[in-house]
């Protein structure tokens, strides 16, 4: 089947719609499917107020449509609301072509945390653009819920995975500071709500991993905080088998693929008991969430490092992957896989 996945996230960002896309993509190829692209990378564009690493694509409509056009997708599966989104819904809905929607990320949460906008507002932007959509994909049941509440209908479920061989138990020296160590990794932005890990009194030390509008605000005010850039996942998982807790601050997060990332190298979890960690961790005993995050911190440490890696090993990207394909609506006869016939 010949399958266009259009997304306004895109490299060279790294977060996890980004890879949540690349790694899908890269299962539905094994799969013996064609996949074809639309991202900013092959358009002008500027960087989007307040967040200037996420790249707008300008005008994109006549581009979208000479794609679409040519590649003649036997199902369009649209990522993300922004502008190349719009463009996409457009063409199909001029067209009458079938489409599917992802909710990667709780926007209308992160639009009023950056600029104060209330939610009903952003919620109604983005019922309008998900109307339309025969499948809108949440990534937790949770937020199939939540959305559901919001007025959304056609919500399914597509979960995601984590690459066992790269994130892996190993012995690692790669932090060299007092243990215990806690570590966050992710975007360095306000949602994420980092600076509740920063100003805990926890023993040892404390580091940070990953990028973002937030991080020269944080240095300054934590310069006693170790600071990483971004890493490529090899070192990454290196950096999660050297620390001893990982740290989960994000109270908006609807999924959390880090979660994972950390869980497979053996490394547990702390975080407050919401949507994404719930979700993820629920009653396995990998994590320790509390409302107090200080008091999961150091429940963490007393957590086995195999158990964290055994229920990292239950998720898996093809798993997920075969679970979007079920979900899409193609066009032209053509039908997807169910789930049922994978057993």
């Amino acid at each position: 089947m010949k399958i266009m996945i259009v997304t306004d996230a895109w490299e060279p960002q790294v977060n996890g719609v980004v890879r949540t896309l690349k790694q899908t993509m890269h299962e539905l190829r094994k799969m013996g499917h064609e996949i074809e692209m639309i991202t900013p990378l092959e358009f002008k564009t500027i960087p989007c107020p307040t967040y200037p690493d996420i790249s707008l694509s300008l005008f994109p409509k006549k581009k979208v449509v000479a794609k679409m056009n040519h590649f003649s997708p036997d199902a369009i599966h649209i990522a993300t609301e922004g502008p190349l989104g719009i463009a996409a819904r457009a063409y199909a809905l001029k067209n009458k072509l079938p489409f599917s929607t992802a909710y990667h990320t709780r926007f209308p949460e992160y639009v009023k945390a950056r600029t104060g906008i209330p939610l009903a507002v952003t919620y109604k932007f983005l019922r309008w653009f998900h109307d339309p959509s025969l499948a809108i994909m949440a990534p937790t049941d949770v937020v199939v819920k939540d959305l559901q509440s919001y007025g959304f209908t056609n919500v399914v479920l597509w979960t995601r995975g984590v690459d066992l061989d790269i994130f892996k138990m190993q012995e690692s020296k790669e932090l060299n500071t007092a243990h215990p160590i806690f570590l966050y990794v992710g975007r360095v932005a306000i949602e994420k709500n980092i600076e509740a890990f920063l100003e805990l009194k926890l023993p040892g030390s404390k580091w940070v991993v990953g990028d973002g509008p937030a991080l020269n605000g944080l240095k300054e005010k934590y310069p006693d905080v170790n600071y990483l850039g971004v890493l490529q996942q090899e070192k990454l998982s290196a950096v999660y088998a050297a620390a001893d807790v990982f740290v989960f601050p994000s109270k908006t997060d609807t999924f959390g693929l880090v979660l994972l990332e950390a869980m497979a190298c053996g490394l547990p979890v702390a975080a407050y008991p919401v949507t994404g960690p719930i979700d993820v961790i629920g009653t396995s005993g990998a994590g320790a969430m509390h409302d107090d995050l200080r008091l999961a911190c150091l429940s963490a440490l007393n957590i086995p490092r195999e158990v964290a890696r055994g229920h990292a090993e239950k998720f898996s990207w093809e798993v997920a992957s075969h679970q979007f394909l079920s979900h899409l609506k193609p066009a032209n006869g053509h039908t997807t896989v169910k789930l049922a016939s994978l057993a």
